[in-house]
Order: structure tokens, then C-alpha cells, then sequence
């Protein structure tokens, strides 16, 4: 939990950067709080000189300057409204940058522990509310203070015994200000959560449809979203009723204030110890002055509500980046010998997934990890890039450890395939270019005939400008496939991981898909994760891991005349004298994909 004061000096040094215009918009409130009290100020003449004095030079000289005084309040307040809320903009643009920028820099253990929903709420709602809060507080505090300040001068002036009366209403104003902000906070954190609970749940089933579709769930998620879309009314309610609540009581003490003042001004004017243009020029200022003590409220309320928003924002950047570039990090070359894991351990959230992990993989070879479902097998290809962080021990590349490079020489080197495809909103061209934006038409298109992708992209309504739609839902599952190889080819990593790219795949959509795989392989070092054991029976070498260790390692034949996990394994799928019919549509392996656990 961050204390308030932080908040605020955070806050406050986003601000900084801003200071000429905000010393701009001060003179502007300046300014508009000045005339305002003018304003107040020239009532006694006006009454005094023009209606009861008769005198008709003023006549001639105050409506003019009265008009001229609103013409340069409206100047003023034009300036100050318009330097403020670009102050209050760019502060927020710069928030939801940083939110965003802190996104991809958090590790992959983050974003599997926490719903998409509720991170896209804190860069909306979150966002949202504290942007609103931080235009009003920065447009209207410092105005309504000189405004404030302005008047109590004009009624002081005018007037100080009646002054003192107004001033005793003051402090008690301030009570439910501080009452209503207080409670307003609590509901306004209540509010962000259940919109976070909102959006995850909204996410997930517009992304999950099919599946809500396939089990008959549709008037289930209905209901859930219809509990969760009622609980943030019933808040935003309460958030309503608070804010609703607060000028009316306001008013109320105000109201308690001038009754007395009128009372004792106007006995002051009927016995003839004030004029009627001193009385109504002090009310006047009195009048104009509850309204910016009341709009006080309102920003205190924002405030608070601005405060709960800062709270889950920061909550998010200050989130250590538990991988990033170490200080004296290196360009990593590219590969020229080996790859090697020494003894790795992985913990996962205090649990041991891999353990005394000892495997080296020559560059070009061709390395199959197979086990059963939660053996570690995608864990372990995983670190390789450091989307999770080794517990212990070291993974070298050519002895270079890889916490010593930086993630972009790294991650340039390894190309990933997976099972389930990720494909953009966005053309077929900017899809396959997603490695290599500066790639030349010619690159793309030969990166998508060695995809076999060619073809069907040609028969796109527009080619290679054609937008494919989210998770590119315009194309076949086979077409998704080739497009990602298409943009692995592009990219020419030399070293791969595949997963299992072709399980999700009907027989004639797989081969179009493994002929692309066939030609992806060559000349790259390969990491296959596999489950189906007939797409790896020609890989360099296939290393089987069994409960996070690694219990096996060798060729195909070698693993099979042990008679360990691996035979097991593989009995399990095939029975004696079956695997040459079932594999017979196989392409040898070192150039099938296959899938992480």
C-alpha cells in the first residue's frame, strides 16, 4: 500500500516537467480570480454612485468596464482552462505509456497468474478516472483558492464584522468535505476492482465463445455478467448518492451563514450605519464566494477517487522487472558451437518444476524433448529465451551465460512456433514482417513461397494488404500455420523452438504445414517439443524428461531397446507393428513440430 504523501509527491513530479505552462495558467487564475472580485468590489459604486447618487458620468463609465472586465475574464479563463487540462493530458498519456511500457517488460510468470481483463482495466478505467481527476484538481484548485482569496478580501474590506460571521460557517464546511472524501475513496476502490472483475470476465468469454457456445453456457456467462454488470451499478450509485449529497450540505451551512449575515446587515442598513451599496456588494462577494468553497468539495471528492485510481496504477509500476539487460550486458553473437543447460533448476510460485537439468545441444542439431504432460518439457524451452528466470544454475550460449546478454541479441536468435498461432488484426504483410518491419517486398514474398503460403495469399482479397482479423480468423487453421513460419522464415533465427505445430491440424492442412516446417529446419539449431512420439523417430537426438528431470537421452532405437519412459510412452500410443501404417503420411523428423506442455 503506498501512503499518500508518496502519491502525492509522485503526482507532483509528473507535473514538474510542465512548469512554464503552469505558471502561465496561475497568472490566468490570477487573472479570472481578480475580476471576479472586481466584479464583487464595483456593486458598491454601481448601487451607490448611479442608483442612489443619480450620478451620470458613472452611468456612462461601469457598464462599459463591466462588459470589458468579463471580455478578459473569458480571455483568462480560455488560457488557464486550455494550459491545464494539456498539463492534465499529457500527464496521463505519459501514466498510460508507462503502464503500457511496464506491460512488456514484466516477466511471463505475471501475465500467467494475472487475468488479461484486469490489466486492460487499469490502462482504461483506472486511467480514465485518474486522468478526470487530475483535470479538475489541476483546472479548478488553484483557481478556486485565488478566487477565494480575492473574495474574502472585497468582504473584509467592505465589511469585516459581517466577515467574521461568514467566517465562522467555514471551518464547519469544512467537516463533510473531509466526511464525504473519506467514504468516497472507499467506494471509488470498491468500483475499480469490480470494473477490473467486469472487463476479465467479459474478456474471457468474448475470446471463449466458442467454447460458451459448444457447452450450452450462454444464459450461465449471461447471468455472471449480469451480478457483475448490477454490483458496479449498485457502487457507482453509492459513488453518485455521495457525490450528490455533499453539495446540498454544503449549501445548507452556507445558507445558515447568510440568514445571519442578513439578518445583521440588513438591521446595520436600517439603522444607517451602513449603506445599501456597501451591504449589497459585501453579499455579492459572499454569494460568489460559497460557490468556489462548494466546488472545493466536489474537487476533494475527485481527489479521492483520483487517489484510488493512482494506487492500482502504481501498484502495477512498481512491480519489479525481474528480467531485464543487466548493467554490463553484451551483444550476444550469433551462434557458433553449442547450446547448454548446467545444472538448471526451475521454481514455479515455490514449487520445483525442473530439477538438475544437464543437456547440451550442438548448433544444428535437431533435439526432441518428450515425457509426460507436466514432465517440464515446455518449461525448459522456455528459459531458453528468458521468458521465466533459472532458480539455479546457468544456460549458456557458446559459454556465454545468458543473463549476461541483452534480450534483444537473445531473443533475435531464437525463432518460436507454436501450437496455438498468434496472428495480429492487421495485414498479412505486417504479419509476416513482425520480426523484421524494414523487410523489402521481395524478402516477404519469398519468405512466404518457402511458407508454401504463396499461394493462398494470392487468393486474398487484397494480397498481401488484406487485414486477417483478430487471431487471424479469416484464414484456415493451416493458413494461420504457414503464415507464423512465414514470419519465423522472415525473421531467420538460428535457433527454433516448435510446438507441435501441426497437432491442431487435418491430415491435408499438416502436410502443407510440414513441407513449410521441412524447409524452416534446415541449417538451424531445433529444440522440438513433442507429445505425438511418431513425428521424431529421425531427430538428432530425443531427450525425455520424467517429473522435471531428464531420464533418458539418446536415438529412437537406442530409447525403445532400454525398455524405460520413453518405450512406455511410445507403447502407449502405438502397439507393436502399428507405428509403420500410422506414420506412414509422416515426414521424417528433425522436421516435424511438435507441442510444449
Amino acid at each position: 500500500m503506498i501512503h499518500n504523501r508518496e502519491l502525492y509527491l509522485r503526482l507532483w513530479r509528473l507535473i514538474q516537467p510542465y512548469w512554464r505552462r503552469i505558471v502561465i495558467a496561475m497568472v490566468a487564475m490570477l487573472g479570472v480570480s481578480g475580476i471576479t472580485a472586481l466584479i464583487a468590489f464595483l456593486i458598491k459604486p454601481a448601487l451607490d454612485e448611479i442608483f442612489f447618487g443619480k450620478r451620470l458620468d458613472m452611468l456612462y463609465i461601469l457598464p462599459p468596464l463591466v462588459i470589458l472586465l468579463y471580455a478578459l475574464k473569458g480571455a483568462f479563463y480560455y488560457t488557464h482552462e486550455f494550459m491545464m487540462n494539456y498539463v492534465g493530458g499529457m500527464i496521463i498519456t505519459h501514466l498510460r505509456d508507462a503502464l503500457y511500457r511496464q506491460y512488456m517488460a514484466l516477466p511471463q510468470i505475471f501475465f500467467d497468474r494475472t487475468s488479461t481483463g484486469l490489466l486492460i482495466s487499469r490502462v482504461t478505467y483506472d486511467v480514465n478516472i485518474l486522468q478526470s481527476s487530475v483535470s479538475t484538481v489541476i483546472t479548478n484548485l488553484l483557481k478556486d483558492i485565488f478566487t477565494i482569496i480575492g473574495l474574502v478580501g472585497v468582504i473584509f474590506y467592505r465589511e469585516w464584522r459581517l466577515a467574521l460571521i461568514a467566517m465562522v460557517v467555514f471551518p464547519v464546511a469544512v467537516l463533510p468535505i473531509i466526511k464525504f472524501g473519506r467514504r468516497l475513496r472507499r467506494i471509488s476502490t470498491h468500483s475499480q476492482v469490480s470494473m477490473s472483475r467486469l472487463n476479465s470476465h467479459l474478456q474471457e468469454t468474448l475470446v471463449g465463445n466458442k467454447i460458451v457456445k459448444a457447452f450450452c453456457r450462454e444464459e450461465y456467462e449471461i447471468d455472471r455478467f449480469q451480478r457483475e454488470n448490477l454490483e458496479f451499478f449498485r457502487l457507482r450509485m453509492k459513488n453518485v448518492s455521495t457525490r450528490a449529497l455533499s453539495p446540498p450540505v454544503m449549501e445548507l451551512l452556507g445558507g445558515f451563514g447568510i440568514a445571519a449575515i442578513m439578518f445583521y446587515g440588513g438591521y446595520q442598513v436600517i439603522q444607517g450605519t451602513s449603506t445599501p451599496g456597501t451591504f449589497f456588494s459585501f453579499l455579492a462577494a459572499l454569494l460568489m464566494l460559497y460557490q468556489p468553497i462548494k466546488s472545493l468539495s466536489n474537487i476533494n471528492n475527485s481527489i479521492q477517487e483520483g487517489m484510488a485510481a493512482a494506487q492500482r496504477v502504481y501498484e502495477i509500476l512498481d512491480l519489479p522487472v525481474e528480467i531485464e539487460d543487466h548493467s554490463q550486458a553484451r551483444e550476444l553473437p550469433p551462434i557458433s558451437r553449442e547450446i547448454r543447460f548446467q545444472e538448471v533448476d526451475f521454481a514455479y510460485e515455490g514449487r520445483l518444476v525442473l530439477q538438475d537439468i544437464n543437456l547440451t545441444v550442438r548448433k544444428g542439431e535437431v533435439v526432441a524433448l518428450v515425457g509426460p504432460s507436466g514432465a517440464g518439457k515446455t518449461t525448459l524451452a522456455n528459459l531458453l529465451p528468458r521468458f521465466y528466470e533459472v532458480t539455479r544454475g546457468a544456460i549458456t550460449i557458446d559459454d556465454q551465460d545468458i543473463r549476461e546478454v541483452t534480450l534483444s541479441s537473445l531473443r533475435g536468435q531464437i525463432g518460436v512456433v507454436t501450437q496455438q498461432t498468434f496472428l495480429f488484426n492487421d495485414t498479412v504483410r505486417r504479419n509476416i514482417a513482425y520480426g523484421r518491419p524494414e523487410a523489402g517486398e521481395g524478402e516477404i514474398m519469398a519468405a512466404a513461397q518457402a511458407a508454401f503460403a504463396w499461394d493462398f495469399i494470392q487468393n486474398l482479397p487484397l494480397g498481401l494488404e488484406t487485414v486477417i482479423g483478430e487471431q487471424g480468423v479469416m484464414l484456415s487453421g493451416g493458413e494461420r500455420q504457414r503464415l507464423a513460419i512465414a514470419r519465423a522464415l522472415l525473421k531467420d533465427p538460428p535457433i527454433l523452438i516448435l510446438d507441435e505445430a501441426t497437432s491442431a491440424l487435418d491430415s491435408e492442412a499438416e502436410q502443407e504445414v510440414q513441407k513449410a516446417l521441412d524447409n524452416l529446419i534446415i541449417g538451424r539449431t531445433t529444440l522440438i517439443i513433442a507429445h505425438r512420439l511418431s513425428t521424431i523417430r529421425h531427430a538428432d537426438r530425443i531427450v525425455v524428461l520424467d517429473s522435471g528431470r531428464i531420464v533418458e537421452e539418446g536415438r529412437h532405437e537406442e530409447l525403445l531397446a532400454r525398455d524405460g519412459v520413453y518405450a512406455r510412452l511410445y507403447y502407449l500410443q502405438f502397439r507393436p507393428g502399428e507405428e509403420e501404417n500410422s506414420t506412414a503420411a509422416a515426414t521424417e523428423l528433425g522436421r516435424q513440430p511438435v507441442a510444449v506442455s
